[in-house]
C-alpha cells in the first residue's frame, strides 16, 4: 500500500502534513513518535475514520482494520467473545462458530474463550480478542494503534510476539503505531518517525537505529538509553 501526500486538517491546525509512506506486502511499518506527532491521527486517516486529501493506493480500504489502544473499550461488554469476534464474518452462520475458534486459535487463546465476556478477561487477553476480531475480516492492512501501551509489561512481550508470528504465519501487513522505539524497533522491518505531523526520517529498521540522519530520531533513541540489538 502506498500513502501519497496525505495532509489531515482540522480548521487552522494541521496534524498530519504531506505523508507520503509505503508499506510494503507481508512487511511491517512501525511508525514512532511522540504523543502528539500526528501518528494516531495518520492512522485513522488510512482506515478512513477522519477525512483528508492526498491518495492511498495499492490497497482495498474496505479491508483495512484497526486494533485501538483500549481493548476493553473497543470491545461491546454485552457480547461474548465469540459474538464479538462473529460479527464481521461474512459466512453462513452455521460456520461462524468454527472460524472464530480457528481466530482465537491464531492469536493462541483456547475456543472455551468465546463464551467469557470482555470483564472477565485480562487486558493481554482482550488484545488478543480484538485482533481476532480484526484478521476475521481478512484485511489487507492491519493497523495497530499503540496496542501494548495499555498492557502491563509483564504481557507486552507476549502481544509483541504475536504480532511477529501472525506476520510469519499469515504474511500480514502491517503499520505498528508506537511512541517507543524499542517496541518499534522489535517488531518492524521499516521505521517511520513522524514529528509535529511530518515524517522526518524512514528507512529499514536496523539503519535507522543504528545510524539516525535526523535530531529528532537521535532524541528518541535517547530516551531509550539501553537499547541493545535484538537477537
Amino acid at each position: 500500500m502506498i500513502i501519497k501526500n496525505l495532509t489531515v486538517r482540522f480548521g487552522a491546525f494541521t496534524a498530519v502534513d504531506d505523508v507520503t509512506l509505503e508499506i510494503p506486502q507481508g512487511a511491517i511499518v512501525g511508525l514512532v513518535g511522540e504523543s502528539g506527532s500526528g501518528k494516531s491521527t495518520l492512522a485513522k486517516a488510512v482506515t478512513g475514520l477522519v477525512r483528508y486529501t492526498g491518495e492511498i493506493s495499492g490497497a482495498d480500504t474496505r479491508r483495512i482494520q484497526m486494533v485501538f489502544q483500549n481493548p476493553y473499550a473497543s470491545l461491546n461488554p454485552r457480547m461474548t467473545v465469540g459474538a464479538s469476534v462473529a460479527e464481521g464474518l461474512r459466512l453462513p452462520r452455521a460456520d461462524r462458530a468454527a472460524e472464530v475458534e480457528r481466530l482465537l486459535s491464531l492469536v493462541s487463546l483456547p475456543g472455551a474463550v468465546a463464551q467469557r465476556y470482555p470483564r472477565e478477561l485480562s487486558g493481554g487477553m482482550r488484545q488478543r480478542v480484538a485482533i481476532a476480531r480484526a484478521l476475521g475480516a481478512r484485511p489487507e492492512l492491519l493497523v495497530a494503534d499503540e496496542i501494548t501501551s495499555a498492557l502491563d509489561v509483564s504481557v507486552q512481550g507476549s502481544v509483541l510476539n504475536l504480532v511477529r508470528s501472525l506476520r510469519e504465519e499469515l504474511g500480514l501487513s502491517m503499520l505498528f503505531i508506537s511512541h517507543n522505539l524499542a517496541v518499534v524497533r522489535y517488531v518492524s522491518d521499516v521505521v517511520a518517525v513522524m514529528h509535529q505531523g511530518r515524517l522526518v526520517e524512514t528507512g529499514p529498521t536496523e539503519e535507522v537505529v543504528d545510524a539516525p540522519r535526523h535530531d529528532y530520531t537521535r532524541s528518541l533513541l535517547e530516551a531509550v538509553p539501553r537499547l541493545g540489538r535484538v537477537s
